[in-house]
This record gives structure tokens, sequence and C-alpha cells, in this order.
């Protein structure tokens, strides 16, 4: 990569001066000087010191359709030409909000026929808090108010989002979790699994909501919410067994099930929402990020036809809402971004193309003698980094040194790749070319050999 420009030199002192980074430590951060990503375009991104990178996390999940799409920003320009913003409260709506509704609901699984439209994840998920709890309320079952969540998921960093998500750096700071949250287990094989399979291990973590189900009682709990994909906790993806059994364990018990696809909605695992990848059929789906593909910021609640009729017959006023919710430039940037996904098949081209290309590329670096474990389902991937391989009772010291030390690498080799613990997780643009896949794993391996030069000179591995 070239040497620091002026530019970019004064850009990192203002940033200094004056910018609070979400998860950040601020006093390092602002010793080495934030990055500064000036151009996007595709799959690539381009810093202020002229550098091209390699977008292997869509920038964060959610760049679905690429950088730079132009027909994104001239959708913009033809709303805010017409009306840049209005309000959906009181007995209002506006065109795009409609349309962008009623696409939704053609576009989700047939339980689903209406939306809750808000800003983002995190509100996505406090919004599923109250409806739970004013849906049971209104059946007039008040008592059910706990939900049920995994520990290491991800569902935001709002009060009630970081509340329902399971990490604990979260968890330590601003009185976090709200009451009425009980966290089980997560279904992480690799890291968890023991001597158990995977089919044994699906199995044993999902019972444990039925136990949870039987120590907190079914009267109490509202509902169940988790990720299809534990895209944040480090691309977890569970056991084949493990969906069918919190199947079998809900059916028929009066528990809702919240499927949050934030991560894996439109088209990242191969099917337009990952509930349909894993045969979830969830009562809510939270949905954000690849919504409007990062564009814009908007998020929402995908509310299935059983908890809607509930909500909009005896349930009255939601006394719920957000100022942005369906605001017409995101809403006009949403239905541009799935017009683009439709037309251009890239649901398809997940799981016929793209997917199993890239997934043949990135197993094999499982071979890797630094590599425990490579796992993908359509475009979200993980490698476990592990000393002692093929070992998987045994974890470098100090958690999160030699994934951090992969990260740089990896950044500095040209490809964006993000650790988590000892991990590297990958999540590239739909729109990702076989050439640029080439590139993606040639870069992830280079990242990989100059890791195992890095920890061996640190004596962290033989």
């Amino acid at each position: 990569m070239t040497s620091l420009s002026n530019a970019t030199a004064d850009y990192r002192a203002r940033d200094a001066a004056h910018h609070i980074h979400p998860f950040s430590d601020m006093k390092s951060l602002n010793a080495e000087g934030s990055r500064v990503i000036v151009r996007g375009e595709g799959a690539w991104i381009w810093d202020s010191d002229g550098n091209r990178i390699l977008d292997g996390m869509s920038g964060l999940w959610c760049v679905n359709i690429g950088h730079g799409r132009p027909e994104i920003a001239a959708a913009i320009q033809r709303q805010m030409a017409e009306i840049s913003y209005y309000n959906t409260f009181f007995k209002t709506t506006h065109p795009p909000a409609v349309a962008l509704a009623e696409a939704l609901a053609r576009l989700s699984p047939p339980q689903f026929n209406h939306v809750f439209f808000c800003g983002s994840g995190s509100e996505a998920n406090d919004t599923v808090i109250r409806m739970v709890r004013h849906y049971w309320a209104t059946l007039g079952k008040p008592k059910k108010t706990v939900l049920i969540a995994r520990k290491n998921a991800y569902h935001g960093s709002t009060m009630g989002g970081g509340s329902l998500g399971g990490m604990a750096p979260i968890h330590s700071q601003g009185g976090l979790p709200i009451p009425g949250i009980h966290h089980i287990a997560q279904p992480y094989w690799f890291g968890e699994g023991g001597e158990a399979t995977p089919e044994e291990f699906g199995i044993q973590a999902a019972r444990e909501l039925e136990t949870a189900i039987e120590e907190l009682g079914e009267e109490n709990i509202a509902a169940f919410v988790a990720e299809p994909i534990q895209g944040a906790g480090g691309v977890i993806i569970p056991p084949a067994s493990y969906w069918p059994e919190i199947a079998r364990i809900l059916r028929g018990r009066e528990i809702l099930l919240v499927a949050d696809e934030v991560i894996t909605g439109f088209g990242r695992t191969g099917n337009w929402f990952g509930s349909q990848t894993f045969g979830i059929e969830a009562d809510l789906m939270p949905i954000a990020k690849g919504l409007s593909s990062g564009y814009l910021p908007i998020g929402g609640v995908m509310v299935s036809d059983k908890v809607a009729d509930v909500l909009i017959g005896p349930g009255g006023e939601f006394h719920h809402g957000f100022t942005y919710s369906a605001h017409p430039l995101t809403a006009a940037a949403a239905l541009e971004n799935l017009r683009i996904i439709e037309e251009e098949k890239l649901v398809d081209r997940v799981r016929d193309d793209i997917g199993p290309y890239l997934q043949k590329l990135w197993l094999a670096l499982g071979d890797h003698p630094l590599v425990g474990e490579a796992r993908m389902t359509g475009l979200m991937g993980a490698l476990e980094l592990v000393p002692n391989k093929p070992s998987r009772a045994h974890a470098f010291p100090d958690t999160g040194k030699v994934g951090t030390i992969a990260r740089d690498f990896s950044f500095r080799n040209g490809l964006v790749m993000r650790a988590v613990r000892d991990s590297l997780i990958l999540a590239p643009p739909l729109t990702l070319t076989h050439e640029e896949a080439d590139i993606l794993a040639a870069t992830a391996k280079k990242t990989l050999d100059d890791t195992l030069a890095e920890v061996k000179r640190l004596g962290l591995v033989a």
C-alpha cells in the first residue's frame, strides 16, 4: 500500500478531534489513525491514499448490490424532487411506503403480509420486544413478557437490542440486559461441541430452549429470538439438526418465533431470507442492512398474519414508532435496491453460481495449517484459526490476539475481513465476480501465510 498522504493525515487529525466511533477504543484508534475510505465501486473500495481494497464485508454486511450503483442515486433524486420527507404518523402515508410494504409482502415467506418500518436493525429488535409483549397482553396474557435469546447473539446495541443479544462486552456497560431477557447456549459446534457430532450437538443446543421453557414457565414466555446464522458472533452456522429441533420444541406451544434477518435477509444465504434456507417458520422477522444495501438507513419488522390479525384488530393503537419510519427517500432507495436484486437475479446467483464457486475456494482454505475449520453458507463464511490443528480442544492464549493480527494483515494485503475472537469472517457483495472471488481467495491465503509466520515469530505455534 502507498505511503500516508497529507490528505489522509488531515482527515485523521480532524476525525480524532471530533468523532467518537462506534465499538472503538478511541484512545488507541486516535493514536493509530482511522482508515479513510473515499470511494466505492462494485466489490471494491478506495482509501484516501489511493489503495484499492476488496470489500469482503459488504460494508457492514449490507452492500448486497455492490458500491456505487447510479440507479440508487437516481431513485433517491427522483423522490427528492417529489417529497423529500413526510411522516407516517397521524393517519398519513406516501407512495414509496405503500410500494415498499407491498414489495416486501410479495418477496417474504407467505405468512408475512405486513411490515412495521423503522430506521435500523437495532430499532427493529427494540420493536420486536414491545410488539410481542403487546400481542400477548392484547390476548389477555400480560404475564407473557420474557424473551429467550442466545449467548453470543447480536441483535443491535440499543437498550433493547443490546439486551436481546448475548454479548458480554455489551452487557458490561449501561445496565444491560434489561429485565425479562433470558439467554441460552448458541449452536456453536466448533467452539463448544466437545466430543459430540455436529448432529448430536445441534439437538443438544436446541434442547436448551426446552429446558428454559420448563424452568421459566410457558405462561411467562413471549418469544424465542434468534438469527438463522449468527453473523457478528462469528458466522456460526447451526448444525442441520438444530432448527428442526427448535421447531419441534415450539410446535403447539404459545411462544412466538422471531427470526432476526437483519444480516441473513435479501439474498445473503442463497434465498431471499435465511429462514427459507433453514426451513424456519417465523412469526416475526426483523430486517435492515440488505433491504437498501446500506445506501440509506432503513429497517423494519415483517409481521405474520397471526400477529397482525391481533395488532390490527383488538390491539388498538400500538404506541410505538419513529420519526423516520418509512422515510420517503429510504423507501425509494430500498425499492430500487429490491428491483436490482430481482432483475439481476442475485438471489439465484448466490445459490447457484457465485455462492458455490466461492464456497469451493473458501473451504479449500481449511487445508491451511492455521485453519481448524472453514465454513460458508451462501456468501457468509468463517475461518477458525487454531494453534494445534486439527484439534478443536486447544485455543490460542489471549483470545482475539491472533484474529486481530490476521485481520490487519488482510487489510494491508487489500482485502477487508473481520476478526471475531480468533477467526476471520467474510460476507462479500452478492455481485462478486468469479475473477474477484479468485483474488479474494488468493489474498486470504496470503493473509493466512503472513499470520502463520507472525505467530511463529511470537512463539504462539511451534
